[in-house]
């Protein structure tokens, strides 16, 4: 188990993690906290979820609830720097969805409703998820402990 552990909280960078993911996290959380509490403007879990159902997600609502946790609790995870690893491949699966089933279709472009946002932050999950937290983490002081 200690193996297992250490595998998924060991970082490889220093500084930049922790600069990248600090950032990211709050936008996430704030993405997911639209979705799950209707926080920021955001419609809730029932407004999300009635969305998700019209473009084919279903059930809606379930889909609103993992998409909103995914956001929610996997950039919480980013800016405590916990269980980065497997909080960052949750977020970038997350992104693929997104970009997949609503933005792909509209370009590049944010201005269009495009996947450049969704793209972006899965750049960085997916960034995240090689290198880990980076110097001033949790993990860190997990793995080191390990």
């Amino acid at each position: 188990m200690t193996s297992f552990i250490q595998k998924i909280t060991n970082t490889t960078s220093g500084l930049a993690s922790t600069i990248l993911r600090i950032p990211v996290g709050l936008i996430l959380m704030a993405h997911g906290a639209q979705k799950l509490f209707g926080a920021f403007g955001g419609y809730g879990l029932e407004g999300t979820g009635q969305w998700m159902a019209s473009i084919g997600l279903e059930p809606g609502y379930l889909m609103a609830l993992l998409a909103g946790s995914a956001e929610f609790f996997g950039g919480l995870a980013l800016v405590i720097g916990l269980l980065v690893r497997p909080a960052s491949a949750v977020i970038a699966f997350t992104m693929l969805m997104a970009i997949f089933s609503v933005h792909i279709s509209n370009g590049l472009f944010m201005a269009n409703n495009g996947y450049e946002y969704a793209l972006t932050l899965l750049v960085v999950a997916v960034s995240l998820a090689f290198s880990g937290a980076g110097s001033f983490s949790i993990d860190k002081a997990i793995s080191a402990k390990s």
